[in-house]
């Protein structure tokens, strides 16, 4: 088993369709996908319940990167494990493109914004990408106003 780290963002408003997560994997150490998790607080009647497209998309080297987000630094379960090598980006508004490369569809969902968003995969369905790859979790639809929402994905590195 590789390393544990957990990629969280909190208190996000969102307003347009966005990657949620982007992370790269290292040269030589590839990663996996064990959960996804996603909720928000401000949508909380039923007037104001959406249904948002949720988009599970791997890419090549050669993909482009999402932009207009922020850099977390992975954080390690574990206390006394070394920093991540794959980097990491959260709330790309402009989101991962072919630029040359192949993206792929992965995982497509409908969530229901009043309910949690979180997909736990088996062991023989996590998402695998390999060194250099990219993996995003992407807002397919845009919402029909700002919501505010907080997310954490736990990925595992190889290697």
């Amino acid at each position: 088993m590789g390393r544990m780290y957990t990629v969280p963002f909190a208190a996000v408003a969102v307003t347009a369709q966005q990657d949620f997560f982007e992370i790269t994997a290292a040269a030589g150490k590839p990663c996996v996908v064990h959960t996804i998790e996603i909720e928000q607080s401000t949508e909380v009647g039923d007037a104001q319940e959406e249904g948002l497209s949720v988009v599970l998309r791997r890419g090549t080297s050669a993909t482009t990167s999402g932009s207009g987000g922020t850099a977390p630094t992975p954080v390690t379960v574990c206390s006394s494990d070394a920093a991540a090598a794959f980097s990491a980006e959260v709330n790309n508004t402009t989101k991962m493109v072919v630029g040359g490369g192949t993206l792929t569809l992965l995982r497509a969902w409908n969530w229901n914004v009043r309910i949690p968003f979180f997909k736990v995969f088996t062991p023989e369905c996590r998402p695998v990408i390999a060194g250099g790859e990219r993996l995003t979790v992407e807002l397919g639809t845009t919402p029909a106003d700002s919501i505010t929402i907080s997310g954490t994905m736990l990925v595992e590195e190889l290697g």
